[in-house]
């Protein structure tokens, strides 16, 4: 496991300090939860469970359907 060294000045160190404690998890771990979410992959499963959820939704068809043409662009 990786080690990192970061430099706050005490303002930022004192609320990282606070959220980890609030979050009831040492500061490491509140850091590395930081930069789990902040460099993901892919979706969270809690938004891939909503695909389809709004069953009045048009389908990709139905909005190209609708769609008018473009406006006319000016010239540069």
């Amino acid at each position: 496991m990786g080690q990192i060294t970061i430099y706050l000045d005490e303002e930022h160190e004192r609320r990282l300090r606070r959220a980890a404690k609030s979050a009831g998890v040492p500061v490491s771990r509140w850091v590395a939860n930081l930069v789990e979410e902040s460099t993901r992959n892919e979706w969270p499963e809690s938004i891939r469970a909503m695909s389809g959820a709004w069953e009045d939704f048009p389908s990709a068809e139905e909005l190209r359907e609708a769609s008018s043409s473009d406006s006319p662009r000016e010239s540069l």
